[in-house]
């Protein structure tokens, strides 16, 4: 498949050169200020994606409680998503500049995570798992499952944003691989976009295993 062909192509086919972009966002009585480097080695992390502002809205349309919870954003990209739930209730650049007025009650932390590798290391006793448009390489869909399920053990909700992207194989992750482990209910579907936002709460029988 050539690069004109893949939405996500080879890292030397996405940006000869390293360049900035900051923009604003304003949701939902916050304003964020985000910054996106993009570059031949950063991949698809660097953008805002579609999805991501699609979940950022529907927890501010929506009301989800985030006061005083622990949250924690896999994927984080640009850090969109896990800033508004701060504000609300990545990356260390955006995070230090959406800093809210009198400063973070508790700062969002930075750190690296790998699927199915090191997700142990992590506590289990979240509130919320949110990810913004990481169903896009099948080769991860088992160890995503993994993680997810280590880190809702103590009955986290997570909150998953996708564009449905059928060569990627992004429905079969919500159809087979998360209901083997998870009760999986969708709650908005943009027809226009082709995004759909899902809630995923871990089986009663997989809260007792390790």
């Amino acid at each position: 498949m050539s690069c004109d062909e893949d939405p996500f192509p080879a890292d030397d086919c996405l940006f000869a050169e390293t360049f900035s972009l900051d923009s604003v966002y304003r949701l939902f009585g916050q304003e964020l200020k985000i910054r996106q480097v993009f570059g031949a080695n950063l991949g698809v992390a660097a953008p805002v994606w579609d999805a991501a502002l699609q979940l950022c809205r529907y927890l501010g349309e929506r009301s989800v409680e985030l006061g005083g919870k622990r949250v924690i954003e896999l994927g984080a990209g640009t850090g969109v998503v896990g800033i508004l739930a701060a504000r609300l209730g990545t990356l260390q650049a955006n995070v230090a500049a959406n800093a809210p007025p009198g400063g973070w009650p508790r700062p969002p932390t930075v750190v690296p995570l790998s699927w199915g590798e090191d997700h142990v290391n992590f506590p289990s006793d979240w509130d919320l798992v949110l990810c913004a448009d990481i169903i896009y390489l099948p080769g991860t869909y088992p160890l995503l499952v993994e993680t997810l399920t280590h880190l809702c053990r103590s009955g986290a909700v997570a909150y998953l944003s996708s564009k449905m992207r059928q060569e990627h194989r992004t429905p079969a992750f919500y159809q087979d691989y998360l209901p083997s482990r998870f009760e999986v209910d969708l709650l908005h579907r943009d027809d226009k976009q082709n995004i759909n936002i899902y809630s995923a709460s871990l089986r009663t029988e997989q809260c007792s295993h390790d």
